[in-house]
Order: C-alpha cells, then structure tokens, then sequence
C-alpha cells in the first residue's frame, strides 16, 4: 500500500475543505439515497445505510438532511433520484497513473462525457471497463479516531480479522485506518467499538496493489489538478490512483 497514507492525509485535509464549501453533502446524500433503496430503509437492518448515515455525520451534514435522504430512498418523496446507478469508471492519468472513479448517476453519457473531457485537459485519457481495476482490491476500512496506542491496536485488529492497519497524525486530527476484508467490515467495527476505540466511520475502499513513482514537477501538478477536477464532478462519488510521490512534491503540486 505505498504511498496510500500520503494521499490518504491529502484526502482527509481536502475533505474538510469540502465539508466547509458545502460540496460534500450532495455526494453524500446521494449515497444515503441508494443504500435506502437498495435494501431496508432503517439503518439498524440495513449495513450500507448504516455507513453512508455515519460518514454524513462525519462531514457535519444535519439530522435532517439525512432523514430527507433516506425519505427519498424509501419513495416516500416521490420518483426522485429513483434513476440513480452505481457505475465504475476507469482511466490513465499522466505517465501512465492507474485511476478507478465511482459515480451515482442518472444520465451514462453525461457522465462519460465529464470525465472524458477532464482527462483529456490534463494528459489522460477515460479508458475501457477493466483495463486499470486489475490493479485494485476492494478492502473494508474502519476508521478510528483519537491517540491509539499502538501495541493494544494490533492486538484487537487480529481479534477482529483485519488485515492491517495504519497510523496518521495531521495538524488537525489523528487516528487509525484499520483494513479487512470486505465480507468482514462490519464485524470488525463492532469488535474495535466492544474495545472502546471510537469508531468515526466505516466503508469500502479500492487499495492499488501497485504504484508508479511521480518525481517529475510538471507530472505531479498535472495529475493532482485531474484528480481534483474529477472528484469536483457532481457525478463522482470516490477517485482512487495508484500513484506514489514525496510529499514535498504533492504539497508543492497542490498549491
């Protein structure tokens, strides 16, 4: 998982920064919208619900919001966002970079159309269903908040069948990522809960199980600006790359 942890922080400071512009809670609700419709529209029976209703809470997104999502999952607002599917998109960015893209959407050529016109502003290119997902595994992440000490961490992720976990400390929070296989996520948050680790969310995540190495300025800059227009298409739910870079490049690259 090199380079996973240096994008991750990038991720976590961007995410608060969308939280703030507001950008985040139509992504969100959107996910809430699905898994309501997808299985049981109460979050007690129903994992997927569970999880969007807990990263919403995560991103500050209000009580109501959140009702009215779940509302409009059960159809009880009408045929709103009825026409939503899940829809897995994949591409190169510059230097050959493997990027996987997950949507909601209600129209497939839009779509297709917004992610092909970002890729080809910043030297990539919207590739054929299959070509870079090969290089990805879908794992189950449980996310931790607050000082863990790390000895007493190991032992409850073995307890709880995770596969591995990461540290991070940034300037403005820290906390785990403990990883697991998907089948195994939620019984994982419930044994690192049964623990007393405050669990701030749960989810799926596609983990590259390559890299390619970014050293060129010119490169970096240009793969981060798509990675940006990407995940601001309102279309987008996640973007995940298989990129490694210093992150003095990454934080020069980004400003």
């Amino acid at each position: 998982m090199a380079g996973h942890s240096k994008w991750a922080n990038i991720k976590r400071q961007k995410a608060r920064v969308d939280a703030v512009k507001g950008k985040v809670f139509t992504k969100i609700s959107r996910e809430i919208i699905v898994a309501a419709r997808s299985g049981v529209p109460n979050p007690e029976g129903n994992f997927q619900l569970r999880t969007a209703i807990d990263k919403a809470r995560a991103a500050g997104i209000p009580n109501e919001n959140i009702e009215r999502a779940i509302a409009k999952g059960a159809g009880k607002f009408g045929p709103d966002n009825a026409a939503l599917e899940a829809i897995r998109y994949e591409g190169y960015g510059p230097g050959g970079v493997a990027i996987l893209i997950e949507a909601l959407t209600d129209n497939r050529n839009r779509t297709a159309a917004d992610l092909r016109t970002a890729f080809s502003k910043y030297g990539g290119n919207l590739g054929e269903t299959g070509c870079v997902s090969w290089m990805f595994a879908q794992m189950g992440v449980v996310m931790l908040s607050g000082q863990v000490d790390e000895d007493a961490l190991l032992e409850a992720s073995i307890e709880g069948g995770a596969e591995t976990y990461e540290l991070f400390e940034d300037e403005e929070s820290v906390g785990a990522e403990v990883f697991t296989a998907v089948p195994n996520l939620e019984l994982l948050g419930k044994a690192l809960q049964a623990r007393g680790y405050v669990v701030k969310q749960s989810e799926l995540r596609w983990i590259p199980q390559n890299s390619v190495d970014v050293t060129a300025p010119d490169q970096a800059r240009l793969l981060l600006k798509l990675m940006d227009a990407l995940e601001d298409l309102d279309d987008v739910q996640s973007v995940t790359a298989n990129f490694d870079m210093a992150e003095e490049l990454m934080s020069c690259s980004l400003v």
